[in-house]
Order: structure tokens, then C-alpha cells, then sequence
């Protein structure tokens, strides 16, 4: 069992407009509606590949209802999440079907209070021994230790389970001294944790800060890894049009994925590369293009980075 954490789940709620303006009234022509949040997303994509997975983190509310329904339909899936007094939030992505363009708005999640808390780390305690490897994904919601993931990462450590971390901002740069197995920041996330804009150097500090592995998502540029092992850049044969929304949480499932396979690194980078593009090319957001993928498990190109240099 893959054990994936979404301490902020969400509602994710997509809207689709024939051209969005800005002060205008729209008719919708389309509406999407799922559970979500950035370790749900990755599951999901898990699930599709074949694993099993347990969900845990929050949930609340009448929100929470309807999300902890929908996940109920999802094959593969099983739900471990810790119930709270707050309400879960919404996501709400708007599609402009002429231009392609996504706008995001996203809540802040409920309060989570001390005994919540307390209480979601016994049950992530006693998830860990059944675990294959474990993702702590996505934003803190209100109440929760900025230093939670760097505890989360010591204690999954502790169990001997294999951990990977995918956040940003203060709950990144704390998390990271907890020593992950694997970090896996977008370029953003990785220049504001290390101040080096320049992918190679940044992602070699970022391992120095304490990860034992740094995978960088460069957007259309693929994926760059830095690893005990070596280094190595993944590339997909083109430039890609489409919707980037969940490409980097199905990034995070390819690697989970190989990694609990036990799969060589250049393998796990085709992977999780594949997925990411599959997903770029996929009609639904956060959804993978299966066609795609298998037809990218053959395209993308992996190059020794130290070689190369």
C-alpha cells in the first residue's frame, strides 16, 4: 500500500466558459466536480497504474461529505481520513475553451484545532507499517504546525518507509530539515527555497539542505534529478499544448510508483515524465492521457546529466 497525506484536501470544482472576461456574466458549459487536493490528485493517478492506496489528512463539513462520497468511487482507493469541525475547502478552476487559459481560486481550508491534530498523527502512525512509501503533499491548512511535514518526515523515517515531500513556502524550507527521501519542488518552489534561479545548482543545494534525492519539475522542460546515484535530465520529445493543472502530482505518482517497483532512476524519470505530459494532453485536468502515456514511456529521453557536463 502507497500511503498518500493531503492535510489541506479539497473540492475540486471546474468550470468551463466558452471565452472568460473579466466583470462579464458567463454561461457555464460544462461542470466538473472531485476530490482533490495535491496527495488525493496523486493517488487518483496511483490508483490508475495499478496500486493500491490509502488517503489520509482532513476532512469536514458538508464539503468533506460530498469529497469522502466521490472517493468512494474511485477503484484502488482507500479513504483514512481524520474527520474535523471545519469545513473542507473548494478549489475552483476556470477553462477558457477559446484560449485554453486556467484561472485558479483556492480557499484557505478549515481551522484545524489541537486535538485534530493529535489526532490525525496517531492515525498517520498507525498507517506508516502497512506502508510501501509514503507522500505528504500540498499546503498547510490553517492551525497545523508550519513545522508539521519536517515531524511527519522524521516520524515516517522512524518506521523505515520511504518519504517524499511535495509543498512549498515556510512549510518547504522546514520540512526539508526533516531529511525526505525524496524532495520533488517546481522551479519556483525550489528558487525560493534555495535563492538560485539556475535549475542544476538550485536542485544540488536543495540536497545539500537535507533531501536525500531532489527531483525538479521544469515545466515543459521535463524533469531534473539529483540523486545519491547520479544525475539526470528527463526531456518529453516536444513542446506540448494543453492544461498543466496536476501535472506535477502525477510527476510525484510516476516516481512513487517506480520507486515502490524498484525501478532504476533513469526508469522512474521516464515515468513519472511521461505521466506529467500525458496529463498536460489529458481533456480532463488532473486526469492522464492513457494513450499518451504509453506512447511517451518510449519517447522521453533521459541524459546523464555529469556526462553531459
Amino acid at each position: 500500500m502507497i500511503l498518500t497525506v493531503t492535510l489541506n484536501t479539497a473540492l475540486d470544482i471546474t468550470y468551463r466558459v466558452p471565452s472568460l472576461r473579466a466583470g462579464a456574466s458567463h454561461r457555464v458549459s460544462e461542470v466538473l466536480e472531485r476530490p482533490g487536493g495535491k496527495g488525493v490528485n496523486v493517488a487518483r493517478v496511483l490508483a490508475a497504474l495499478g496500486h493500491e492506496v490509502t488517503v489520509t489528512g482532513f476532512s469536514g463539513g458538508p464539503t468533506g461529505r460530498v469529497l469522502r462520497d466521490r472517493l468512494t468511487e474511485v477503484p484502488r482507493v482507500t479513504d483514512a481520513l481524520v474527520p474535523v469541525s471545519g469545513a473542507t475547502r473548494r478549489t475552483v478552476t476556470l477553462v477558457d475553451d477559446r484560449t485554453g487559459a486556467t484561472t485558479h481560486l483556492n480557499e484557505p481550508g478549515p481551522h484545524i484545532a489541537h486535538a485534530e491534530w493529535s489526532a490525525f498523527q496517531e492515525v498517520y502512525e498507525d498507517l506508516l507499517p502497512s506502508a510501501s512509501a509514503v507522500a505528504l503533499c500540498g499546503s498547510l491548512p490553517p492551525g497545523v504546525p508550519v513545522g508539521a511535514y519536517a515531524n511527519l518526515v522524521r516520524t515516517a523515517r522512524a518506521a523505515r518507509v520511504p518519504v517524499l515531500l511535495d509543498t512549498s513556502g515556510a512549510a518547504l524550507r522546514r520540512g526539508v530539515a526533516g531529511r525526505p527521501d525524496l524532495l520533488k519542488p517546481n522551479t519556483e518552489e525550489l528558487a525560493e527555497l534555495t535563492g538560485s534561479h539556475e535549475p542544476l545548482r538550485a536542485t544540488q543545494d536543495a540536497r545539500r539542505r537535507g533531501a536525500g534525492t531532489v527531483v525538479a519539475s521544469l515545466g515543459a522542460d521535463g524533469l531534473l534529478a539529483v540523486t545519491p546515484e547520479g544525475r539526470w535530465r528527463a526531456t518529453p520529445p516536444a513542446p506540448l499544448t494543453g492544461n498543466p493543472t496536476g501535472a506535477g502530482d502525477a510527476a510525484v505518482a510516476g516516481l512513487l510508483s517506480a520507486l515502490v517497483e524498484h525501478r532504476p532512476w533513469p526508469e522512474r524519470l521516464i515515468r513519472a515524465t511521461a505521466l506529467s505530459a500525458a496529463t498536460v494532453l489529458s481533456p480532463t485536468a488532473g486526469d492522464f492521457d492513457h494513450a499518451a502515456y504509453d506512447r511517451f514511456l518510449t519517447t522521453v529521453t533521459v541524459t546523464d546529466v555529469a556526462t553531459a557536463a
